[in-house]
């Protein structure tokens, strides 16, 4: 198995299509995951993304039970209602069971997860549904699982998906784009305005839920959950623009994928691992020289605030 690997790795390093097919499945997971990953920052739910990446894996193994099949219809639908139950139970739980949000999230997804875990060991041994292709994902086989309509090629299955997943994010985003930027920024002001709060904030989380899913097979849970909150909060250090925010986190999401490409290539390793690493590289640079909450300019505008000739001298005691 591992130097089957070792020869796909090798392949699909190469210069060529492969190459090509595989950074475009992981700036389609980057785009996709970025939309959505904005409003999940905004609203201080970054780790419910996490949550929910994770806690799918039950419904993921459940509907392949029930419909003995690894299609991703079954599995989309599986991990979607998986999902909105993960955020209905952290609201329920923040609610009613006197927790704080973190300490919900934590409960529901390690619960969920773990019932998870305990379904693919114990009832899909004899299949090709393992901890492994559902934790870590291999970007490297994406190339190699086309799709054929009338007997034509048409190119590898993920990238289709992944593209009809980012075109429905798109979507979703303008058409509530109204109603989803006043639920980010102030919920009371939204259900004062007369907008469905708890609608909105399901809607969003079953975006997320199939996003999420949709990823898993090509490039693993891990770089999913990287690429819904490093883009993101990168995007947020640098603008205060909502819509310009979306856009610097997509194209931050696809330099991460490009990037990471190139640093696999580099260091023959790890392309799913290279990319979140390239994601994370961006995000310090963000941090380190943002034009307004960067380090150096927070640094600056103390100095200069320090040193303003029109403020009054502390007064002598």
């Amino acid at each position: 198995m591992n130097e089957m690997l070792q020869r796909v790795r090798e392949i699909s390093l190469m210069p060529g299509t492969d190459g090509f097919w595989i950074v475009t499945v992981g700036a389609l997971v980057a785009a996709a995951c970025a939309l959505v990953g904005c409003f999940l920052v905004l609203r201080r739910m970054s780790m419910l993304g996490d949550a929910i990446s994770h806690a799918v894996l039950p419904g993921i193994v459940l509907a392949f039970l029930f419909s003995g099949s690894r299609d991703i219809i079954p599995m989309i639908l599986g991990a979607g209602a998986l999902g909105l139950f993960t955020a209905f139970a952290t609201d329920m739980l923040t609610r009613h069971g006197k927790l704080a949000n973190d300490a919900s999230i934590g409960v529901t997804f390690t619960v969920l997860f773990a019932i998870g875990v305990i379904l693919v060991s114990r009832f899909t041994g004899q299949v090709d549904l393992d901890l492994d292709c559902v934790l870590y994902g291999e970007i490297l086989y994406a190339p190699f699982d086309t799709l054929t309509v009338n007997g034509t090629n048409i190119g590898p299955r993920s990238a289709w998906i992944m593209g009809g997943v980012t075109l429905a994010n798109v979507l979703f985003i303008v058409l509530g784009w109204s109603r989803l930027k006043v639920c980010a920024f102030d919920t009371a002001l939204a259900a004062s305005l007369g907008v469905n709060v708890v609608l909105w904030h399901y809607l969003l989380m079953a975006f997320v839920s199939v996003t999420t899913v949709s990823a898993f097979e090509s490039v693993g849970v891990i770089l999913v959950v990287g690429m819904l909150i490093v883009p993101a909060n990168t995007a947020y250090l640098l603008t205060d623009r909502l819509w310009v925010m979306h856009a610097i986190a997509v194209g931050v999401g696809v330099l991460s994928a490009v990037g990471g490409y190139a640093l696999a290539t580099a260091l023959n390793g790890s392309i799913a691992g290279a990319m979140a690493t390239v994601s994370g590289m961006l995000y310090v640079l963000a941090a380190l020289l943002g034009p307004r909450h960067g380090v150096f300019a927070k640094r600056r505008a103390g100095q200069n605030l320090t040193l303003d000739p029109e403020l009054p001298l502390p007064e002598r005691t």
